[in-house]
């Protein structure tokens, strides 16, 4: 009795279903119409992917705070023992870095690193594989909470695997937009892209100016107009929601700046001061040097020595576990680390070291009150200047190390706050300098200001961090020293065609970046292609017949296939795109008409030829401008190959090899 009741009630239960599903097309399709009557679909999809990343920015935050919180009360509680405090901090990152290792190594290993020199990759029009994959973003998001819970012992940052991930993201929604508009799949991806580059900055520190100047100078080497205003709406979304959730947790009373500050509107800096801070920005400069040659000679190490090579391959894990601990029985605060304030949080520390008040003589300089961030560099028994020695020097080599973990790490806010501690050095000594002088407002926190943004900016080759510097502290009295110091250190490490941080790291990952290859070898962008390329591997004649036709779409998937006079002259006559040669195939089993190519297609010319004397510069300018998918390179009409970005990503990665 019950099955043919069951079979009586389906088809009215699926005539519901349908009913009910064209009720909710209709108003999907009603949604869309009322939001394309404001603007463009787009345009949602743009402000979506700065709240969306803004958010996950803020539950990475949340999460590393309480992991942190945690581990400090743990590590007070066993006060008395301190060898269990020994323990509890030096396991702590030890097993953070061993599970951020793992994870990179077993469930996901491309999530390994910044990710920086992989964005720059695809932006500037290379396939880069798995690298915007679910599974990353996944492993990409775990490994960086691992990371950063690290805290001030690892001393490793945020901002590259984000800007990653915001990436990431953005590939996403741009695939949604593409299914539901029906625009230009790659025209589409590509705006996507470039906007959650800006986006990947803005979110992590609430600075969308700065964020969108980093997307220009770091991210792309071809930056169109076109991607001008989405850059911006998309950096402010996602600034104002990060800022935004501050204010409703109750963190904060109304939308502030990141880093607070209390320095001098009246009197800012002295005239003469400017001096001082082109010797900061040449100082910052020259650090700059030595780090980034360190840092590539480290990472030519990494591929060159066979211990090195042999943990990095196959013993991940343990490598990491071990650097984790090596560096955390240096910070350990009963040994070195009460000389570095390794007890703080990263922002605790660049908080201290933008203090406006000096640390010589705190009792007459500020109350207790306002020198509550800097006890942990004034209460040692050593003078202030040398905790900021001690810091500067053991904190470059374990950066350097720690740039080796095969873990998501960002690299900037480190390197940041590096130079915000070579500027207090400057400014402290100044300040003792002229303690006797009518020179009484010099601000040591404006020394560090300006010497982080100088030495970020000297390592990155770019000026983004002079703006990042202003946004995150709000402090616009000294943009000009800011600028000045900068532009000075910018100066110092781009002289003699000195690779960035993100060009070391491209080199090393023989990554196909023309911009970066450059930095090195400066002869190679001068190759001929003549050397390079290859005979082409598909053609057709013009009396090609429905057979050849077929057997040129199988073999090769180019998107658009040469025609020639002839097997024998090679004369180039255009090309036929793909889409229609495969109609020509169509038809002609159908029809069975037996008609040659030339009889059926248009033979289409192509705008832009190159010759084999044209160098490999000349051919990634070319690509890049046009967005062409297919170059044909010709000597006298006659056809000697073709550049694609496959092709072309080929040729540089075989010049890759030679560095």
């Amino acid at each position: 009795m019950t099955a043919p009741l069951a079979l009586q009630r389906s088809p009215n239960h699926r005539d519901r279903l349908r009913k009910l599903a064209g009720h909710k097309s209709v108003c999907l399709l009603r949604l869309k119409m009322c939001m394309e009557t404001l603007c463009g679909l787009e345009w949602y999809f743009f402000a979506a992917v700065g709240i969306l990343t803004a958010l996950l920015s803020v539950l990475m935050d949340l999460s590393v705070t309480k992991i942190i919180t945690a581990h400090h009360r743990v590590y007070l509680n066993l006060e008395g023992s301190v060898l269990l405090q020994f323990l509890c901090w030096t396991l702590y990152p030890a097993c953070l870095c061993a599970v951020a290792s793992w994870l990179s190594h077993y469930v996901c290993p491309f999530s390994t690193g910044s990710g920086i020199p992989e964005v720059r990759t695809m932006l500037a029009g290379f396939e880069v594989p798995h690298y915007l994959s679910v599974t990353n973003m996944f492993t990409k998001c775990l490994g960086l909470v691992c990371t950063l819970s690290g805290g001030s012992t690892v001393f490793l940052g945020k901002v590259g695997p984000f800007v990653h991930v915001s990436t990431m993201m953005g590939a996403y929604l741009s695939r949604l937009h593409t299914h539901i508009q029906g625009q230009n799949k790659e025209d589409a991806g590509d705006q996507m892209m470039v906007v959650s580059t800006a986006v990947g900055v803005a979110s992590c520190f609430g600075a969308p100016i700065s964020g969108v100047l980093f997307s220009i100078e770091v991210a792309c080497s071809l930056f169109p107009l076109k991607h001008y205003l989405p850059c911006f709406l998309a950096a402010s979304c996602g600034a104002l929601t990060f800022r935004l959730f501050a204010v409703w947790s109750g963190e904060e009373e109304t939308l502030q700046t990141m880093f607070k500050t209390n320095f001098s509107t009246k009197l800012p800096f002295y005239p003469l001061e400017i001096l001082i801070f082109v010797f900061l920005g040449l100082l910052c400069g020259a650090v700059s040097c030595l780090y980034l040659c360190c840092h590539r000679r480290l990472l030519r190490y990494t591929r060159t020595m066979p211990v090195l090579i042999r943990m990095l391959t196959t013993e991940k894990v343990l490598y990491s576990a071990g650097v984790g601990f090596l560096l955390a029985c240096v910070t350990f605060p009963h040994f070195a680390g009460q000389f570095m304030a390794s007890k703080c949080t990263m922002k605790q520390i660049l908080t201290s070291l933008l203090h406006s008040k000096s640390w010589l003589s705190p009792s007459q300089n500020a109350s207790v009150l306002e020198l509550a961030p800097c006890v942990d560099w004034t209460s040692s028994v050593l003078p202030v200047p040398l905790p900021l020695i001690i810091f500067l020097l053991l904190k470059l080599w374990m950066l350097l190390l720690a740039c080796t973990l095969p873990i998501p790490a960002g690299y900037f806010m480190p390197v940041f706050i590096y130079g915000a501690a070579v500027g207090r050095l400057v400014g402290e000594s100044l300040a003792y300098v002229t303690s006797g002088s009518n020179w009484t407002a010099v601000n040591p926190g404006g020394y560090a200001l300006a010497g982080a943004a100088a030495f970020s900016g000297a390592c990155t080759q770019s000026l983004s961090p002079a703006l990042s510097a202003m946004e995150l502290t709000g402090q616009f009295s000294h943009t000009g020293p800011i600028f000045i110091s900068t532009l000075i250190a910018n100066m110092v490490s781009r002289a003699g065609q000195r690779p960035s941080f993100y060009d070391n790291l491209s080199i090393s990952k023989r990554l196909p970046h023309l911009p970066s290859l450059k930095r090195v070898s400066p002869r190679l962008a001068l190759t001929p292609l003549g050397q390079l390329l290859r005979a082409p591997s598909v053609l057709l004649q013009k009396a090609a017949r429905q057979a050849e036709v077929q057997t040129a779409v199988s073999t090769s998937s180019q998107a658009d296939v040469p025609v020639v006079d002839s097997d024998e002259t090679l004369f180039l006559l255009g090309y036929i795109p793909r889409s229609e040669l495969i109609e020509f195939i169509v038809d002609d089993q159908v029809k069975n008409l037996g008609r040659c190519l030339e009889e059926v297609c248009c033979v289409h010319y192509p705008s832009i030829l190159l010759s084999s004397h044209s160098t490999v510069q000349q051919a990634y300018t070319v690509l890049s401008v046009s967005r062409e998918q297919t170059l044909f390179v010709t000597d006298g009409g006659k056809l000697r190959g073709a550049i694609t970005w496959p092709e072309l990503k080929r040729m540089l990665e075989d010049l890759a090899q030679d560095i």
